[in-house]
């Protein structure tokens, strides 16, 4: 039973050190214990790459037979199985800004309801090796993840647009759909990163060429890019989701229109099989239901 238990958190976190940090034991525990399932079931589980382990199809079988009975087990005897016993919060983690302006407002009604969340924000590649290893229950990614260590769906699709304040619009707009986006290059551009990467993905999928202007403004918050160019600092490319108030109430004026604007998909993750904390689950489906309105 033990060697079986430590097996599914091998697979579900997607290395020994994120099973070891999960059941409490040490990695080199870890290792021998599935070095000893290994030679009783005389096949390999996992291989091992340069960062975690991957499952083997035989893995795959084993999980899915002997999960559902060790998860109603964990359901029965661990620490939330006393009655009135005061459920464990559920660790969720994201971008900042779609945390804020969309999933923390979505969430409210189970906070109400008594479901506990712990927040934390993050680049998406950070915060799947923090969910691999055991840190997070679900993760909101900007990709969907590699491999089968994880299990994620789609969530919700973020459409990018190209802003800025009306003093600016009302100068570039025209030339802009006249001359093309060369026109914007003496003009400054704040954006999240020194890399430009929204911004660069919105003129190869737009405009068919590399942006070539550098950044006069970087922020690392897409919160703080939209104030800055509200502001009158220059023009960027965000979100609909995160301008949409500021484009319905004029403060931002859209400065292109495409055909079909760049979309990013963002996917719901966590490790595969059925969380042994319920509110995860409600939290989860919450989440997909309610990122039909956002």
């Amino acid at each position: 039973m033990n060697l079986l238990r430590t097996f599914l958190a091998v697979y579900r976190s997607g290395s020994f050190t994120g099973a070891a940090q999960l059941l409490g034991l040490s990695q080199p525990t870890v290792t021998t214990q599935m070095r000893a399932l290994e030679r009783q079931t005389g096949r390999q589980l996992f291989e091992r790459l340069p960062r975690g382990v991957a499952p083997t199809a035989v893995a795959d079988e084993l999980a899915a037979r002997v999960a559902p009975g060790l998860d109603l087990l964990a359901a029965a005897t661990g620490p939330d199985a006393a009655a009135g016993r005061r459920a464990r919060p559920v660790h969720l983690a994201g971008p900042a800004e779609l945390l804020c302006v969309s999933v923390l407002p979505a969430l409210a009604p189970l906070v109400a309801e008594g479901v506990r969340l712990r927040v934390a924000a993050g680049l998406t590649d950070a915060l799947l090796d923090e969910l691999r290893a055991g840190r997070h229950d679900l993760v909101i990614a900007t990709v969907r993840p590699r491999g089968r260590a994880l299990s994620s769906v789609p969530l919700a699709d973020e459409e990018f647009v190209l802003v800025a304040a009306p003093e600016w619009a009302e100068r570039l707009r025209g030339p802009l759909a006249e001359e093309g986006p060369s026109v914007l290059h003496p003009v400054p551009l704040v954006t999240y990163a020194e890399d430009l990467p929204i911004a660069r993905r919105y003129w190869r999928h737009v405009f068919g060429r590399r942006l070539s202007c550098p950044a006069a403004v970087t922020v690392p918050d897409l919160r703080g890019v939209k104030a800055a160019v509200t502001a009158g600092a220059g023009f960027t490319v965000l979100p609909r989701y995160l301008c949409a108030e500021e484009l319905a109430s004029g403060a931002l004026v859209l400065l292109h229109e495409p055909d079909e604007p760049p979309i990013n998909t963002a996917f719901l993750v966590q490790r595969p099989g059925v969380p042994d904390n319920p509110h995860v689950i409600r939290v989860r489906d919450h989440l997909l239901h309610s990122a039909r309105t956002w």
